[in-house]
């Protein structure tokens, strides 16, 4: 090859050095421009440049692999740089998403907090009404257990007192007998003991009657130190047990009054209630609308009692709503006597608020009458249902045949049995003021076929 052929090999391209790899195995030429991109390729031909051309017949000399090391390892650095910095701000998007993602989570649990919040503020007035008067009964059913027991422990007391009293004055007669025979003892020895005494006498009979008179005299003393020791031992054991009574009359008073605080804190909460209802007009809506509902629910349950009252019996409803003529219940209108001592203060039928104006209807009358004042059967019947119902509190309902029913509502205490029967004017429970909005008073209800009746037209006249 002549001189200016060899320069114008060397002139075509890069250099001699040509990746099979980059041109698909093939031995195609790389484009100009992937080369003049490619870092390996601007490296060799700095070097290539700055190495002195050989002419003629002498050879280009191939770089050494200690040469080719740096530049491979550059090579990959450079590589690695572009993914390493791609992933690092995949991974920074990645963590600003996720925090995103948290304040999000946060806000969700934030906002369904303050719903929550806002239906327990918007819950059922008369389910808030019906929970104070649980608590309150749970509570006052405390204070009662607790006051028997409290009576209990302070009639033991009283009996413990008694016999320590009794038992002091035993032991202190006790001490003065032994008193006196010490003094006696005291003085025989001081003359020399019994033995003198008992020698003294010539006559054996005489020396035997003294021996035996010694010997009653010891026992007789053995037997007042052991009267005296069981008397000391058993006032030591009431006075131990009154004192742990005393204890214990101690933690119940202030158990007591520590319930007794409850039921203050939850007649508080009760007032609070029905202040508002009877105050603030969207509180009484609220509540008018409750009643009114739970006086459905009340008829629906009694149409699901009459049912099962009518399997039992297997006995077909009366047709056409006509009244058994002169049969049992139905032969009492105006003559029926009153279930509670008291004054009717709500009449049977529409009502209208005096100040909201708004309009209800009573399908019974209140009896307003003392916390605590009987509540009794105004006929013969069974009861078939007792327990509490919600707008109504504990709840009494007697089936008296014939389809005739009453109820008797806001009691205190129920007295008689869900299943028995009952007669005319037994005492069934007493007057509460449970579920009521207006102090304690008798709700009191008569039902034929389901249909609330007027009872001031079933209860005699009063004089």
């Amino acid at each position: 090859m002549s001189r200016d052929e060899h320069e114008r090999t060397l002139g075509q391209g890069p250099g001699p050095f040509v990746d099979p790899d980059r041109t698909g195995g093939r031995g195609e030429t790389p484009s100009s421009t992937a080369l003049a991109t490619d870092p390996l390729c601007l490296v060799i031909q700095q070097r290539a440049r700055a190495t002195p051309r050989s002419y003629g017949s002498r050879r280009v000399p191939r770089p050494s692999p200690s040469a080719v090391a740096p530049l491979v390892l550059l090579v990959l650095l450079v590589a690695l740089a572009g993914p390493a910095g791609a992933q690092q701000k995949r991974d920074e998007t990645l963590q600003s998403e996720q925090k995103k993602l948290l304040q999000t989570q946060k806000r969700l649990k934030e906002e369904r907090e303050k719903a929550a919040a806002a239906r327990a503020r918007e819950t059922s007035l008369l389910a808030e009404l019906e929970r104070i008067d649980q608590r309150l009964a749970e509570k006052q059913a405390e204070v009662t257990r607790l006051a028997a027991r409290i009576k209990r422990t302070q009639s033991d007391i009283a009996t413990l007192r008694g016999e320590v009293t009794r038992l002091e004055g035993q032991r202190e007669g006790q001490e003065e007998t032994l008193a006196r025979r010490l003094r006696v003892m005291y003085r025989v020895h001081a003359q020399g003991g019994a033995l003198p005494l008992i020698l003294s006498g010539d006559d054996p009979v005489t020396r035997a009657v003294a021996v035996r008179h010694l010997a009653s005299l010891a026992a007789l003393d053995a037997r007042l130190i052991r009267e005296y020791r069981g008397t000391s031992e058993r006032l030591a054991d009431r006075k131990g047990r009154e004192e742990a009574r005393q204890r214990e009359l101690a933690a119940l008073h202030a158990e007591a009054q520590t319930e007794q605080a409850e039921v203050d804190r939850e007649a508080a909460k009760r007032r609070t209630l029905l202040a508002r209802v009877r105050d603030e007009r969207a509180y009484h809506e609220r509540m008018v609308g409750e009643l009114t509902e739970a006086s459905r629910r009340l008829e629906a349950f009694i149409s699901e009692l009459q049912a099962r009252q009518r399997k039992l019996a297997r006995v077909p409803p009366p047709k056409g709503g006509v009244e058994p003529p002169g049969v049992g219940f139905g032969n009492l209108r105006g003559r029926l006597p009153w279930p509670a001592e008291g004054r009717i203060v709500t009449t049977f039928g529409a009502q209208v608020h005096p100040r909201f104006g708004t309009r209800t209807f009573r399908n019974g009358v209140d009896i307003e009458a003392a916390e605590g004042t009987d509540v009794a059967a105004v006929y013969a019947g069974h009861v078939i249902y007792t327990g509490w119902f919600k707008g109504y509190g504990n709840l009494i309902i007697v089936d008296h045949g014939n389809e005739y029913y009453t109820l008797y509502a806001h009691i205190a205490e129920i007295e008689a049995k869900e299943g028995e029967d009952v007669r005319q004017g037994q005492r069934i429970g007493t007057v509460g003021d449970t579920a009521s909005l207006a102090g304690p008073r008798l709700y009191f209800e008569v039902r034929y076929q389901g249909k609330p009746q007027d009872p001031a037209e079933w209860l005699r006249q009063r004089g």
